[in-house]
């Protein structure tokens, strides 16, 4: 065994699989390989011993299971050789596409755009296409090597599930490329969108309808960035439900189908709630500009209605509780109606009286004159 181990440490084995940094408690692949050897080369010798000692009881099922292990080496050192020399492949082909994407700038380019958010802490966007890249090359590989073995009961299924993955492997390319030029697709469309509406003056929406005094809320997001980052959010939406449906997930490209038509029905109620707040704005203005008696307060009562009603509206329209709002609308009303004819009803009733009873003296005092008149005139 120490033999094997000093073979194979003078090859220098482990340096060249990239495996001399593993921790001193994990067992490198040359010392896996000597100890394979040894344990071989023991069982070899079992069945020379076991017949010096004349014990046929143990000697017959050990030779059978010796002669089983000796047929099956072959398959078994055939599967080996394809798993180290696909390895080696695999491991070159990596550091090739690591060190390329490396010196091609690919990395300052991730972290220009922040995919490099993506990968994990000390990983790298072009070490992580590596490592990508060295397991599409090894899962033919253990494809091949399975097969080599020979044993249906355990090659059947494994290749079965590593040919699902291997068939998947397209859509999934296909998949990541549409998320990655979505992406920056995104990043472009919100960036023009946040410019041009900048450039009309949206930032001052806020300000128009009363809700900021300045231009940059004290978050430092103005309402043009703000637009641009809905863009973006939606672009990705969209484009997840494409990657989704492309790999055959029917179900959670429905679900983000549902998520796009719901925030749309918020946005919509958005814009009907903030065209309610400026219309509100302009009735207030013009009930002050006309100085009619009262003025300032017919101005606040019209200002909350129409706010209450495109509340109401955008509520409904965002299919938030449409039973809740339209009793919620209707009992408000009634309560307004109801309010006013017991305001009037008490604080009026005095004037209302007198207003009665001047209608019905007037209408008493009429009738006497009339027949005064007609008792009248036989006297003369």
């Amino acid at each position: 065994m120490r033999s094997s181990a000093g073979g194979l440490g003078a090859l220098k084995l482990d340096r060249r699989l990239g495996e001399d940094a593993l921790p001193a408690d994990q067992a490198t692949l040359a010392q896996t390989i000597a100890n394979t050897v040894y344990w071989l080369v023991l069982l070899l010798f079992v069945p020379a011993v076991l017949g010096v000692l004349q014990i046929e009881g143990l000697l017959g099922p050990v030779e059978r299971m010796v002669d089983k292990v000796l047929g099956y080496l072959p398959n078994v050192a055939v599967a080996g050789l394809i798993l180290a020399v696909g390895w080696l492949v695999a491991r070159l082909v990596q550091r090739l596409v690591t060190q390329l994407l490396a010196s091609a700038g690919f990395d300052g380019a991730a972290r220009t755009y922040r995919v490099d958010t993506v990968v994990g802490r000390g990983t790298t966007p072009s070490q992580a296409i590596g490592i990508v890249v060295h397991v599409l090359i090894l899962l033919p590989i253990v494809v091949a090597a399975l097969n080599a073995l020979q044993i249906a009961a355990v090659t059947g299924p494994a290749e079965h599930m590593l040919d699902l993955i291997i068939a998947a492997i397209p859509r999934i390319f296909a998949a990541a490329v549409l998320l990655g030029l979505s992406y920056f697709a995104a990043r472009i469309a919100g960036k023009l969108v946040s410019q041009l509406l900048q450039a009309i003056g949206f930032d001052r929406v806020l300000v128009r309808l009363g809700m900021e005094t300045q231009e940059v809320p004290e978050t430092g997001r103005t309402p043009s960035q703000v637009a641009g980052y809905l863009v973006v959010v939606a672009v990705l939406l969209f484009a997840a439900m494409e990657a989704l449906a492309l790999l055959e997930f029917g179900n959670l490209a429905g679900l983000i189908e549902q998520l796009l038509v719901f925030f749309g029905e918020i946005l919509m109620g958005l814009i009907v709630i903030g065209v309610g707040i400026f219309l509100s704005g302009v009735a207030a203005h013009t009930i002050r500009a006309s100085k009619a008696w009262q003025a300032e307060r017919l101005a606040l009562i019209a200002r909350v209605a129409v706010i209450a009603l495109a509340g109401a509206m955008g509520l409904q329209q965002m299919g938030l509780a449409d039973q809740i709002i339209n009793l919620a609308f209707g009992l408000l009303l009634g309560a307004v109606a109801v309010a006013a004819a017991v305001a009037f009803g008490l604080g009026g009733r005095d004037l209302a009286a007198r207003e009665l009873d001047r209608w019905i003296g007037g209408s008493g005092g009429s009738g006497a004159g009339k027949s005064g008149q007609r008792g009248g005139s036989p006297a003369k």
